[in-house]
This record gives structure tokens, C-alpha cells and sequence, in this order.
């Protein structure tokens, strides 16, 4: 089997770059995302984990995890021929949580992933992002967990009824580029209502 071809290099004609970070908690899935939709080789800062980070880093709900990002992953998806799209994921440890607010500056809005095994895991990135001002959607990555139903996350958030909430797998690109378009569609809906 020949491998695929590697995607082309920016186009030359490419005027407008927009950003969107993922955001959540430790093991949510913000990785997997990123590397679902990103239409390069994404770029993680993906590294072992050791016993330093035992009793630093909970792993309740994510035992088997064994690797996490340290710094922010990146990846990018060409809209059309003058358009594209940057996201960027977020680590999700709250030792990294300074790093947030770097990715937020300037983004087109931000993308909540969470995991309904450790919800709490998610109020602090709902929280920066409604300090912040920066528009968001919420994505639950399903882990086979769908006993709980999107009204029901949506209570347990507190979430403004305002915000999209979306059920995905991060894993398929197909469902975690339909998160990408609920941002999108949000923001679009945003600027329409200040416009008036």
C-alpha cells in the first residue's frame, strides 16, 4: 500500500488566517480532535508520562492515560482558496492553565470538550472563556457514556441556554469537524445580532 500524499503547502493566495482553541479538561480528547480534523500532520507536544506528576495530576477517569501534552497542539484546515483555519489544543492539567489565555488572544472563538465521567473538570475553561469574552460552544466526546442526555449536561453546567452544546467523537473527523461548524455557526450568529 503506497502511502498518501502529503497535503499541499499553504496556498500562495491564502489572506486570512482565524484561530480556534480547544479547551477542557485533562484526557478529554482535545488531541484526538485536533488530529481528527487537521488536514496536515498535526503538530503535539504529546510526552510520556512519569511518576513526577503522581499526586500532581488526577488521573480518576483516565487511569490508562500515558501520555499528555505539555505545551499546546496545532493543526489547520484550508477553508478555501484565501481562508484558513488554525486550532489549536490546549493542555488540559490545571499546572498549564496559564497557558490559556495566550491561546485565547485573538481566536475566532473556542470549542469546551468535555467528559461527563469528570464534568468539574470543565467549569474552569467555561469560566476563562466567559471572563475572556471569547465566543464558545460545548462538545461532549462521548466515551460510550450517552446515559446522560444534553439537557441534563447542560443543567449540570449551569450553561447559558445561549451556548450550542454538542455531542461528539473526537476520534471521527466527520463528528468533530460538525463541532468546529456549531463554533463557527455561533460566532456567525454573534456578529449578526450586534450588527443589528
Amino acid at each position: 500500500m503506497s502511502p498518501e500524499p502529503a497535503p499541499a503547502p499553504l496556498p500562495a493566495t491564502t489572506e486570512q488566517a482565524l484561530k480556534i482553541a480547544v479547551v477542557g479538561g485533562f484526557g478529554v480528547g482535545k488531541t484526538t480532535l485536533v488530529r481528527s480534523v487537521s488536514e496536515i500532520r498535526p503538530l503535539n507536544t504529546e510526552e510520556t508520562m512519569t511518576r513526577a506528576g503522581d499526586g500532581v495530576d488526577d488521573l480518576s477517569g483516565v487511569e490508562g492515560k500515558r501520555s499528555t501534552t505539555v505545551a499546546f497542539d496545532f493543526g489547520r484546515i484550508t477553508l478555501d482558496a484565501t481562508s484558513v483555519l488554525y486550532v489549536f489544543g490546549a493542555p488540559g492539567q490545571e499546572r498549564f492553565w496559564f497557558l490559556w489565555d495566550r491561546l485565547f488572544s485573538g481566536a475566532l472563538g473556542a470549542v469546551v470538550l468535555i467528559d461527563t465521567r469528570r464534568m468539574e473538570d470543565s467549569w474552569y475553561a467555561i469560566d476563562r472563556l466567559e471572563v475572556q469574552g471569547t465566543p464558545f460552544v460545548v462538545a461532549h466526546n462521548d466515551f460510550g457514556d450517552a446515559e446522560h442526555t444534553l439537557d441534563q449536561i447542560r443543567a449540570a453546567l449551569d450553561l447559558d441556554p445561549a451556548i450550542p452544546l454538542v455531542r461528539c467523537d473526537a476520534r471521527k473527523r466527520e463528528s468533530a469537524k460538525k463541532v468546529l461548524i456549531a463554533l463557527v455557526q455561533h460566532v456567525r450568529s454573534l456578529v449578526t445580532a450586534q450588527a443589528r
